[in-house]
């Protein structure tokens, strides 16, 4: 589901047409306008260069997942999902990708406050749950739909360490991999990693809409504010939004915050969740 769709075939070509008779001052407004409509490639709002300057520890000796998540993983994932860092306009596109960060490095951070660097250098860390895999619990609800597989288990995995059969499941199914049977290979698979990450980033969980229509949104959803706000509440609201200060909330933000200045993107509104009822 995506708020901001792209011209179809057949409109880009009357447009198209439209211009070959119309005067070019107004031509060329028009292709200013198509172009933020129907963006390109996400190498053109992160490169390897900024990709590092992004997460300059992640490959750092005390890392689990060092040598793990590249520049170019993220890529080939990014690009496989339709609209992801691609859709709205130059600064919508960066704040997406900000966010999507940002949200991913709270999870897999190495660093914290007290670290003598800054915290906010310290995302994808890690690749897998804090614990040992051997007393991790099995995270398997009971299910006819998304069964779980004899002596697997459902932990935490990738940059958004999604957990669940009923998560694995239907990741599984929209990257055309055996996540129930396999879940290891979020841990194992540089490119199905991030690809788990994008695709919970990129789907929307009733009555919850994704991450990716709440950082793009022009109003309100389900009657609260759009912004990297509403992709906390979205993800972890019922325990970090709507009862004033919390510091996994700002954790988060500040990851955000430094991910928008590297881009060169002012971060936007409604960038806490403190006064959002959340969702349950």
């Amino acid at each position: 589901m995506e708020m901001r769709s792209s011209y179809s075939v057949v409109a880009t070509f009357s447009v198209v047409t439209m211009l070959l008779i119309i005067p070019t001052a107004f031509s060329y407004t028009l292709l200013e306008t198509m172009a933020i409509v129907a963006a390109g490639d996400i190498t053109e709002i992160i490169n390897s260069k900024i990709f590092d300057e992004l997460l300059p520890n992640r490959n750092d000796k005390s890392c689990s997942a060092r040598g793990f998540y590249t520049y170019d993983a993220f890529v080939e994932a990014a690009r496989f999902f339709d609209g992801f860092g691609t859709t709205g306009s130059i600064n919508d596109r960066k704040r997406e990708v900000a966010a999507f960060l940002a949200q991913t490095s709270h999870v897999t951070t190495g660093g914290s406050p007290a670290e003598p660097d800054d915290p906010y250098e310290w995302g994808y860390c890690n690749k897998t749950e804090a614990g040992d895999p051997k007393i991790l619990p099995t995270y398997c609800v009971d299910s006819t739909e998304w069964p779980c597989a004899s002596g697997k288990k459902y932990y935490g995995r990738g940059p958004f360490q999604i957990k669940y059969n009923y998560n694995y499941g239907p990741c599984g199914v929209a990257i055309d991999e055996k996540l129930l049977s396999d879940p290891d290979l979020v841990a194992s698979d540089k490119v199905i990693s991030f690809k788990s990450a994008i695709w919970f980033w990129m789907t929307p969980q009733s009555p919850k809409p994704s991450s990716h229509d709440a950082i793009l949104a022009d109003e309100d959803i389900e009657g609260r504010p759009p912004g990297f706000g509403l992709t906390t509440n979205i993800i972890n609201g019922a325990v970090e939004c709507g009862h004033g200060f919390d510091p996994n909330a700002e954790n988060r933000v500040g990851f955000y915050l430094r991910y928008c200045s590297i881009l060169g993107v002012d971060a936007g509104d409604h960038i806490e969740c403190i006064d959002q009822t959340p969702f349950i």
